[in-house]
């Protein structure tokens, strides 16, 4: 069974590369949805990594089975519902940065309940990894999350929680509300400074480290290309990021939580993990798309070395 498991939903990706010399406006077809995106990154460090997810009967739900065979990734507790699409979502890019137009309601995941949940595949897996989008989707795919948290709580397995909020699924109280009891549930956090500034109201990095501490042991508090706050009880640095040429940051984030998450099962201390997941977040900018620019093992420990790293 694989060691790390991923519970949320896939989408397929249309990502807008820059217009051509016609003025068309055209899109790379790719694959994104955070969970998804970041077992591929898990996946492509070298971790034993699977999807709990459930996809529609369509081409979109066949290329994702196709993208998980390819990239290793186990799908053993992927479900097909032939009465619900996969999700799909538009990227658009601008001087402000990248922006997401998203086609996912009523999707074949969002229709996840508690009862679909795979127990024992969790309770043989050493980290259960999920998000605010994996709660935001559907109170039924929230109830299914919570479900599988209780699960690996029940038998110590690590739960991992990336707070990704999207205002356009749910008022933000209520993904405040249930973000946070999801983080006071978990092992591991991690909040982007953005997301943190609007689910808790505060501003400045070490004020919001301090609230998240108070709810998980572990935070990693996610600063762009600034790097990233590690920040436990005992002690807190910020571990700096890594200048690139970035072209498109979609799925950054969720590359840095995967490839930490692959880090740390192989018994890296945080601060090593973090290091190494702020370079795979740095070249995963270096191209259009969340997933096609997302690096290798191979990929990280060259542009680590190369720096000194």
């Amino acid at each position: 069974m694989p060691d790390i498991l991923c519970l949320g939903e896939p989408m397929l990706e249309f990502n807008q590369l820059p217009p051509g010399s016609d003025g068309r406006r055209l899109y790379l077809e790719g694959h994104g949805g955070d969970i998804s995106n970041a077992a591929v990154a898990a996946a492509r460090s070298g971790a034993d990594v699977g999807m709990i997810t459930h996809l529609g009967e369509d081409a979109a739900g066949d290329s994702f089975r196709a993208l998980w065979a390819m990239e290793g990734v186990d799908a053993a507790t992927v479900r097909t519902d032939p009465d619900a699409p996969t999700a799909v979502y538009f990227v658009t890019h601008d001087d402000a940065g990248h922006h997401f137009t998203f086609y996912r309601k009523g999707s074949a995941a969002s229709r996840m309940k508690a009862s679909d949940v795979p127990d024992d595949a969790i309770r043989a897996a050493r980290v259960l990894h999920l998000s605010g989008i994996s709660l935001g989707i559907s109170d039924t795919a929230c109830d299914a999350a919570f479900r599988a948290i209780e699960v690996a709580r029940s038998v110590g397995v690590t739960v991992s929680f990336d707070t990704n909020l999207r205002q356009r699924l749910w008022p933000l109280r209520r993904a405040s509300a249930c973000i946070h009891t999801a983080v006071g549930l978990a092992d591991i956090c991690f909040p982007s400074l953005d997301d943190a500034r609007l689910l808790t109201g505060l501003q400045e990095p070490e004020a919001i480290a301090d609230f998240y501490l108070a709810l998980c042991p572990l935070v990693l508090l996610k600063l762009g290309p600034e790097g990233v706050m590690v920040a436990t009880r005992e002690a807190r640095a910020t571990v700096a990021g890594f200048a690139v040429d970035t072209v498109d940051a979609t799925g950054a984030g969720d590359t840095f939580a995967g490839a930490f998450l692959a880090r740390a099962v192989v018994g890296d201390d945080v601060w090593q993990a973090a290091r190494y997941a702020n370079a795979a977040a740095a070249l995963s900018t270096t191209g259009y798309g969340a997933v096609a620019p997302i690096p290798s093992a191979a990929e990280v420990n060259a542009f680590l070395a190369a720096r000194g790293a």
